[in-house]
């Protein structure tokens, strides 16, 4: 067996302190070369970042103001960009130290590099302390100062009643269309945004415009201006004005305006309003639709009635014709006015688009055009052969069956100043009424929902007491719609959110 002799490693004193060491190029010991070298010397140990508390941002210099979690990488790297001296060592690890969430304090361990001899690299490990220092940043500035708004958006509608601001509302909160707002004010009318630039402003007009049909003004007041720089301080204003045309009204236009969207009626009902707004001739299930720009061209179609005027009727027969369009089918409908029921044999027979909607004992929704007092030129001019004693809407659902029935899904909405426009008690009550009409617009209208984000109701009950006499009645009947609850989405509250609230009372 051959021997091998044990290699040993040669040792040499430290010239300092005379420790036994390997031989290194310095000849001396870590803790002699640590005590002659600091090489964080130059990097300061405590320093202070700027936290917004209001929008819980932090200050990145000279003006950026950045989100970050507390422990993030974000919040990490920007901790280490307040540090001057790490230019001139090489970084090895950095990382949190736990603090109290409430200390205002934030520790971070470092462990940097750096060549302190010729061939001689020290590493030492250190902690640097950082004091989070309140301020506001200047959005939030404005926010709280008044006046200090930058562009304004009115919103206007000329109808009396809510259902398309109702329906704005849950497209604007869907899209996020509201996140650069300063300020949401309710006026009477309408709703104004409020912006702190002018480029947000103009990014909700072309958001509003491709949504429904619109047409926009702008206006501009001088607040200050500086002869000597040659700056200008200015207001914008935007007035936004939304067809007044809403989902089930009765629409009248001349003959010429009909001619142009493909020879239909002049006298149709609008099934739907999106970016541009749906049409069809309850005699014959045509079809058109009308932009905003063909709307506003000349503004000869209008509105002769709208929700308001809807009279109920009960269904005596149906017979189907043939042609259908979509989920419409064409009908002859015989009719009788509900306070006619059971008094006597006045029937009505109706041309109608609710064919396969409609079977005997429903009742319906309609316009009695016959004791209507209607005030429109367009309707006016029509040949009076031409015009139906009655025409029908959408199908209804008795109210003390609605009333039964809760709902498990609510909406969102947004977080607005009232103002000094304080409701009365009949306004109140009228808002609520519309609500209610949206609502079931939802339920009963699949294509409306996909437009719109529904979210369950955690606090809505099981169910509600009925007595039997009621329950036999209710199984006879077709059921309610409902929302499916596969379309519903769950309620995600995230802490110090208050961009969007639940409709609390009304939604139930």
């Amino acid at each position: 067996m051959e021997y091998v002799p044990e290699t040993r490693q040669q040792l040499i004193l430290c010239c300092e302190c005379g420790t036994a060491i390997p031989p290194n190029p310095a000849n001396m010991c870590v803790n002699c070369v640590r005590s002659m070298v600091d090489i964080t010397e130059g990097i300061p140990k405590q320093a202070t970042v700027h936290w917004c508390k209001n929008c819980e941002r932090y200050l990145q210099p000279p003006a950026t103001w950045l989100t970050c979690d507390l422990e993030s990488r974000e919040l990490l790297a920007l901790c280490l960009k307040k540090l001057r001296g790490l230019t001139k060592v090489r970084l090895i690890d950095a990382g949190f130290i736990w603090t109290e969430p409430h200390s205002r304090r934030i520790k971070v361990k470092l462990t940097i590099q750096k060549e302190v001899f010729a061939a001689t690299i020290l590493q030492q490990s250190f902690e640097v302390e950082y004091v989070v220092a309140s301020m506001m940043c200047p959005d939030c500035t404005k926010v709280m100062a008044q006046n200090t708004w930058k562009a304004m958006v009115q919103i206007r509608q000329k109808v009396d009643h809510q259902r398309t601001f109702f329906y704005l509302e849950q497209l604007i909160l869907k899209h996020n269309a509201h996140q650069d707002t300063i300020n949401i004010k309710e006026v009477k009318g309408g709703l104004d945004f409020h912006f702190a630039q002018r480029s947000h402003a103009i990014k909700m007009v072309d958001f509003l415009a491709s949504m429904v049909p619109t047409r926009s003004k702008t206006s501009e007041q001088l607040i200050s201006s500086d002869i000597h720089s040659g700056t200008s301080n200015y207001k914008f204003t935007y007035s936004v004005e939304l067809i007044p045309i809403c989902k089930d009204d009765l629409v009248a236009m001349p003959k010429k305006s009909a001619n142009s969207l493909g020879q239909i009626a002049p006298l149709v009902l609008c099934t739907r309003v999106g970016n541009a707004v749906h049409l069809i001739d309850f005699k014959t299930l045509q079809s058109a639709s009308v932009t905003g720009h063909v709307f506003w061209r000349d503004e000869a179609i209008t509105s002769v009635s709208s929700m308001r005027d809807l009279k109920e009727f009960y269904v005596l027969d149906v017979d189907l014709l043939g042609p259908r369009h979509g989920r419409y089918a064409l009908a002859d409908i015989t009719v009788q006015r509900m306070a006619d029921v059971g008094k006597n044999d006045n029937e009505i027979i109706v041309r109608s688009h609710l064919g396969n909607l409609l079977s005997y004992g429903d009742t319906v929704l309609g316009y009695d055009l016959m004791s209507a007092n209607i005030n429109n030129d367009n309707f006016e001019r029509l040949n009076p052969d031409d015009v139906p004693s009655v025409v029908l809407v959408k199908k209804s659902y008795p109210e003390r069956r609605r009333k039964r029935k809760q709902r498990n899904w609510k909406l969102k909405t947004l977080s607005k100043d009232e103002g000094d426009l304080a409701p009365k008690k009949q306004d109140q009550e009228k808002l609520e009424a519309d609500f209610e009409t949206f609502l079931r617009d939802l339920e009963e209208d699949p294509e409306l929902r996909q437009n719109i984000n529904l979210y369950k109701d955690a606090n809505a009950d099981g169910g509600v007491e009925s007595n039997d006499m009621d329950d036999m009645e209710d199984d006879d009947d077709d059921e309610l719609p409902e929302v499916p609850l596969e379309e519903l989405l769950d309620d995600l509250k995230i802490g110090g959110d208050d961009d969007d609230e639940d409709y609390d009372g009304m939604a139930m």
